[in-house]
């Protein structure tokens, strides 16, 4: 086997590498801007965003902090839904030389405490809905400018928003406690001395991990990270300026600031926004817009393709889509382009890898290991070199053939973690990321991503992968969704449980589901216990939070989640 047997698997005339970014991403914007500057850069419910006004408030923005005295390395925390406005202060961040800090909309006032100290933000911008959580938070930490915004603000007939599902309840708020965003930027007047040279090697996002083994840690992803892995994404998916993206990811996340907004940039063609996603209303967009490309969870093409009203619509505009985030069971593939016609591709990677590392090449359909029964993630995109190493040890490579923790490195991998330079430490050898994932690679070199590290159950000295039980029980008919994990037992050390909601008219019973998993798993992989329950706890870009799963039975049995 080579040392690099995946390039076999590129299509036609993919390169192996990309040039190193020599720009930082507010570069490659603005490039952007000057090659169309009356070209849209977002499409927003029926709004159309040009790339000159989106640059001209981004203008405003570093020069109001400029006029607050923030520069380059300052935080400027984003707390805020999939709307125009986190572009607004994203790229005006950027153009001042300050890190932008995403924060998840739904974090309430400990979380959002904890994300603002932690990070420093002298700046927040956030919806005037969220001001409930913010206004007891802020005054506690160093944060001295707060920016409130409305999602109806870039409408320009507010009353049109009851017509958009999502914007169904809102109301502008104005509140007297802060500034209105846009209100400030009108009465700004941009400065040339607002924008500061920016390089590949500053600092452009504290994203911030998902806190499952403690509390979260702020991945510090560099502008020459972005702009390397927008490239990736144009690259690995053909796209050019007559592309449309549907921007299905929260843009908080590392799939929607790479995957729409960087790609956006890069590609220099239009992103779809729709402040929170609806099924019936992406219909809607998609019908509208055309879209042909999009990157999001599996949660948001089960919930188009579920929709009793999916029939009616037209999605033949989407020829390229991607799913992350979250794996992906090879029958649920199936159904999906049975459904739509068109295949989705996994593609993989992590906040501290600033979004994909390994990805099914555009036209292929991913293998699916034949012991797990895990669908491929792909191969390593350009780049990116990755490899095995041992599961107790990571100074040592797996074994030939054997599954390990995979381990990577190249331009895309992240600085290390803000104010955690042991856990950055701890985070590579020899150079390489260690990813937490366990995985395995076959002879063309398509990796499989068979579960995470800590999720292994041990019954009885027996590995059991949770990924390969929940991929089984997807294959029966009544099964919509599944999650396994690991509960103390205190004959086998652990044993298997299955949460599963089914399908909608269908029914099954535990005892039923079981005995289909022993059938084609055998006895000690097979769940000892299955329940039902109507909607999987799921984080906002689809993984489920088996930690929610876990808590329950892992606290009575003394163990940490």
């Amino acid at each position: 086997m080579s040392a690099r047997p995946w390039f076999a698997s590129y299509p036609p005339g993919m390169p192996h590498e990309l040039p190193l970014p020599t720009q930082s991403m507010i570069d490659v914007f603005e490039a952007s801007v000057a090659r169309d500057p009356e070209g849209p850069a977002v499409y927003y419910f029926d709004e159309v965003v040009s790339n000159r006004r989106l640059d001209d408030l981004a203008a405003r923005f570093a020069t109001l902090l400029e006029s607050w005295g923030l520069t380059k390395g300052d935080r400027i925390a984003l707390y805020l839904q999939n709307v125009p406005q986190y572009l607004v202060a994203m790229y005006g961040a950027w153009k001042r030389g300050c890190i932008i800090v995403p924060l998840n909309p739904m974090l309430k006032e400990k979380e959002l405490a904890y994300h603002l100290t932690d990070s420093g933000a002298r700046v927040l911008v956030a919806l005037d809905s969220l001001w409930e959580v913010a206004r007891e938070v802020v005054g506690k930490t160093q944060v001295e400018h707060t920016l409130l915004t409305n999602e109806i603000d870039f409408l320009a007939d507010a009353q049109r928003a009851a017509s958009f599902a999502p914007l169904a309840s809102s109301k502008k708020l104005r509140l007297a406690e802060a500034p209105d965003l846009l209100d400030t930027l009108a009465a700004t007047t941009p400065t040339t001395t607002a924008r500061l040279p920016v390089g590949p090697d500053d600092v452009a996002s504290f994203g911030y991990t998902s806190g499952t083994t403690g509390q979260p840690k702020a991945s510090m992803n560099t502008q020459g990270n972005i702009v390397y892995n927008g490239d990736v994404y144009r690259t690995w998916m053909n796209m050019t300026s007559k592309d449309v993206i549907l921007g299905v990811a929260p843009l908080f996340h590392i799939t929607g600031m790479v995957g729409h907004l960087a790609l956006g940039a890069t590609a220099g063609c239009p992103v779809i926004l729709q402040h929170r996603f609806d099924t019936l209303q992406a219909f809607q967009l998609i019908e509208r817009w055309k879209p042909t490309m999009t990157v999001g969870s599996i949660t948001v093409f089960l919930a188009l393709m579920n929709h009793p009203e999916a029939a009616r619509f037209d999605l033949g505009s989407l020829t390229k889509c991607f799913s992350g985030g979250a794996p992906i069971a090879p029958a649920v593939t199936e159904q999906l382009e049975a459904r739509f016609g068109v295949y989705i591709h996994n593609i993989y990677g992590l906040t501290e890898s600033t979004s994909p590392i390994h990805g099914v090449p555009l036209g292929t359909k991913a293998p699916v290991d034949s012991f797990t029964g895990a669908l491929s993630v792909g191969v390593p995109v350009p780049g990116c070199d990755a490899r095995l190493v041992d599961l107790t040890d990571p100074d040592k490579p797996a074994e030939a053939g054997e599954a390990g923790e995979l381990a990577v490195k190249g331009p895309m991998i992240f600085k290390g973690y803000w104010n955690k330079p042991e856990a950055s430490v701890a985070a590579f050898r020899d150079g390489y990321f260690l990813t937490g994932d366990v995985a395995a690679m076959d002879e063309q070199g398509f990796f499989f991503v068979i579960d995470r590290k800590k999720d292994m159950i041990n019954v009885s000295g027996f590995k059991v992968w949770p990924r390969e039980v929940e991929d089984t029980l997807y294959q029966h008919a009544s099964v919509k969704e599944a999650a396994v994990i690991g509960i103390a037992d205190d004959y086998r050390g652990e044993t298997v449980k299955a949460y599963v909601s089914l399908k909608s008219g269908t029914t099954a019973t535990p005892e039923e589901l079981i005995e289909f998993c022993k059938a084609k798993l055998g006895s000690v992989r097979a769940p000892k216990s299955v329940d039902f329950i109507k909607t999987l706890p799921r984080s906002p870009v689809g993984k489920v939070l088996k930690k929610d799963l876990r808590e329950p039975y892992w606290r009575n049995a003394g163990r940490t989640i």
